[in-house]
């Protein structure tokens, strides 16, 4: 049946209840409708499934749709179901069917009910599967995430290399249509090559997405407090935060909690049921945050996600396209933030040391371009476009303040003489070298590569060594832009000089040159985590006057000073101002039981001061770190509770006795009550504990070596730590 038999317009209104296509997708399901082979390049958020999912439900037969992953099958199946009465009119086949479940999806294509079927590429490998799709009416082939055939993308899968022959099994004239979200010109030429339908017709649409804000920061120390106070100030949005390691991620998530945020971890250690729940929990908005490897997100059709966050820069621009893609989807606010240190760069490197020589080629030049993405100071969205094939105007584009080098300019320079001179130096090495070996001829660098061309020995050799190499490397990423130069895709990254370059060279002109972000120095220290307050400067006046307050508690409550809090607890105090329990529990050496004992006084205590001495108080609150080892903790804690010997609790975690007394000494000191009487009763008797807690009550400072001192070798230094604990376990908390 060809379009001109279908009114298109009244199924997309019947199906689907939308009054009129978006983009391109009206001439792709025409063309789609009569048979022709398809090729769809649109950008996430774009339209995508819809240019395969209408021509299926008004063609004759069933519509075979690969795709990679079973959770995105399930989420379009469930959708497709959603708009029909019957539920066989789209079906999954996977290794997650049992037998009957198999029967039934047969049954429903035989009769003609089933439209669409997903199938993930190994499926169709199965003998009894190609054998059966043999027998009935196949309307066509879609093979989506089609960038998975090329080793290029950023997604690579080996088995979708044999799509084009499994298909070729199924019949002989079936048409195809690869579609993908992100796909450089690179990648398209491979998946044309590798389906076999390079006459395909091709639709490109557009990779702006003006409604998204480009911004890249320093990853410092403190990148979790950084990541905070953002979401902080986003409270209320959905958000997804990106990490490279499953360990990260449920930290990250396990301290977003602790500093009061709805958030939950998701990756693929998970087991399918938690990831499903995380997955509905952030859908139904129950929690606001996803923390997540890019294990999410493939099939998650959320359209108000309002912040896409890397806590480390993905691998590559397509990875990090489509990751960032995930934001903004109705057209709304969408925050892209990237936190970036060349560390993650460098850790990522390692990962790719053990991979064959063509594959880690290919991973540190999609990395490079990553570097330079982050590293750029001219329009970022000019940047992506431009590595996607596609030319943006910076000035007049849709979208084109969006964007924190437009809106917070660098510095330019008159660079038209350095031009030049790059150039020349691309066009007499012959056009052989890719940009590095080119600014280590610009620099006099030599190496094995250009003593073998006798580079060395040319004219021109050295002639950039006013200048860095970053310098050199910023200048070319701006020139490429420009469509002076052009980056060969077979050898990658060989640099050519294209017309333009010619032209500029017999006549130069103007090149304001934008210098490049450096971030070396990634390392602000202004916001303390719950650790020690390092290099922070409390507010000395204050310390002074919260030690008199703790003095007079103490008498209040009969006890030692040190007992209420210890010094770098009130230093921090005098630090951060807190003036709630809820602040004052993110104290350093302040547990919650302590905070509730005796912080009442000391908030309002603080609260005064602010107001009187109009103090602006740092609008990061101390971040709550979850303590790494706070697993260690509670096996502390519970095996105290189950009167354990403490020599056994420290050897089956592998710590010494030492080691194991300091973490019960924070476990007291952040006010939770450890119960050690039935060792101590083994280690010492009645007299001298009465002793030792006669010492403690009297002293103005709880320090171990004051207390060796006064009783000269009368006891081990653990004797007196482990009275200590029980001392503050029983007075304080």
């Amino acid at each position: 049946m060809s379009s001109a038999e279908i009114d298109l317009q009244a199924a997309l209104k019947q199906y689907f209840g939308f009054s009129q296509f978006k983009g391109l997708q009206e001439k792709v399901i025409k063309n789609i409708v009569n048979d022709h082979n398809t090729f769809v390049i649109m950008p996430t958020g774009g339209g995508k499934s819809l240019c395969y999912q209408l021509p299926a439900l008004v063609k004759d037969g069933t519509a075979i749709v690969i795709s990679p992953l079973i959770a995105l099958m399930k989420n379009q199946v469930d959708a497709i179901r959603g708009i029909s009465s019957n539920k066989g009119i789209a079906h999954v086949l996977n290794s997650s069917l049992n037998k009957t479940e198999v029967r039934q999806v047969k049954e429903d294509i035989t009769n003609g009910i089933t439209k669409l079927l997903y199938v993930a590429p190994e499926s169709l490998t199965k003998e009894e599967y190609i054998d059966f799709l043999r027998t009935v009416k196949i309307s066509f082939v879609a093979v989506d995430e089609a960038h998975c055939i090329s080793e290029w993308g950023h997604d690579f899968r080996p088995e979708y290399r044999n799509i084009r022959t499994i298909i070729q099994r199924l019949g002989n004239d079936i048409p195809i249509i690869a579609l993908t979200a992100t796909a450089t010109p690179k990648v398209q030429e491979d998946i044309l090559k590798n389906l076999g339908v390079n006459s395909a017709e091709v639709y490109k649409a557009s990779f702006n997405r003006p409604n998204l804000y480009y911004e890249v920061r320093p990853k410092t120390k403190n990148v979790d407090a950084d990541i905070i106070r953002f979401v902080k100030q986003n409270e209320g949005k959905s958000g997804i935060i990106y990490c490279l390691s499953r360990k990260r991620v449920e930290e990250l998530a396990q301290t977003l909690q602790v500093n009061g945020i709805k958030a939950v971890p998701y990756h693929a250690g998970l087991d399918a049921k938690t990831r499903a729940k995380h997955q509905d929990m952030f859908l139904m908005e129950d929690v606001d945050v996803v923390v997540a490897t890019i294990a999410f997100g493939m099939g998650i059709d959320k359209p108000d996600v309002r912040f896409v966050i890397h806590h480390d820069i993905p691998k590559s621009i397509e990875s990090y396209y489509q990751e960032t893609g995930r934001a903004g989807r109705d057209g709304g606010e969408g925050h892209c933030l990237a936190f970036y240190s060349y560390k993650d760069i460098e850790k990522l490197e390692k990962f790719m040391s053990g991979k064959p020589v063509a594959e880690q080629e290919i991973g540190h030049a999609l990395l490079q371009d990553m570097v330079a993405y982050a590293e750029t100071s001219m329009s970022r969205r000019k940047y992506i476009l431009h590595y996607f094939g596609e030319e943006f105007d910076d000035v007049n584009g849709e979208g084109a303040d969006m964007d924190d080098n437009i809106r917070h300019p660098k510095k330019k320079h008159e660079a038209k003489e350095d031009v030049v001179k790059l150039l020349k130096v691309i066009k007499g090495t012959k056009e052989k070298y890719k940009a590095k070996e080119i600014v280590n001829t610009l620099v006099g660098k030599v190496n094995a590569l250009i003593k073998s061309h006798k580079t060395d020995e040319r004219p021109f050799f050295g002639t950039g060594k006013d200048h860095d190499p970053a310098y050199w490397m910023a200048l070319i990423r701006q020139v490429l832009v420009t469509g002076m130069l052009h980056k060969e895709i077979e050898q990658y990254g060989v640099l050519h000089v294209t017309d333009r370059g010619e032209a500029f060279l017999k006549q130069p002109e103007s090149f304001m040159m934008t210098e490049d972000h450096t971030y070396e120095d990634a390392n602000d220290d202004t916001i303390v985590t719950a650790g020690k307050s390092g290099g922070a400067v409390a507010d000395e006046q204050l310390l002074k006057m919260l030690k008199d307050l703790r003095k007079q508690e103490a008498k209040k409550q009969e006890v030692p000073p040190f007992v209420i809090f210890q010094d770098p607890s009130l230093e921090d105090m005098a630090l951060k101002y807190p003036i709630s329990i809820d602040e004052l529990i993110n104290i350093h050496g302040v547990g919650e039981g302590k905070a509730r004992k005796f912080g009442k006084p000391f908030v309002a205590f603080v609260k005064k001061y602010v107001e009187e001495n109009d103090i602006i108080r740092p609008d990061d609150m101390v971040v709550k770190s979850t303590g790494a080892n706070s697993a260690l903790k509670l096996y502390v804690i519970q095996n105290i509770d189950r009167k354990l010997p403490l020599d056994d609790i420290a050897a089956s975690k592998g710590i010494s006795m030492d080691d194991l007394i300091k973490e019960m000494e924070q476990i007291v000191y952040m006010g939770t009550k450890l119960n050690v009487d039935y060792w101590i009763d083994e280690i010492l008797d009645e007299d001298q504990q009465e002793e030792l807690h006669d010492y403690f009550i009297e002293a103005e400072d709880d320090k171990i070596s004051l207390a060796m001192e006064e009783f000269d070798g009368d006891y081990e230094d653990d004797e007196i730590r482990l009275y200590r604990i029980k001392f503050i376990s029983d007075v304080a908390n």
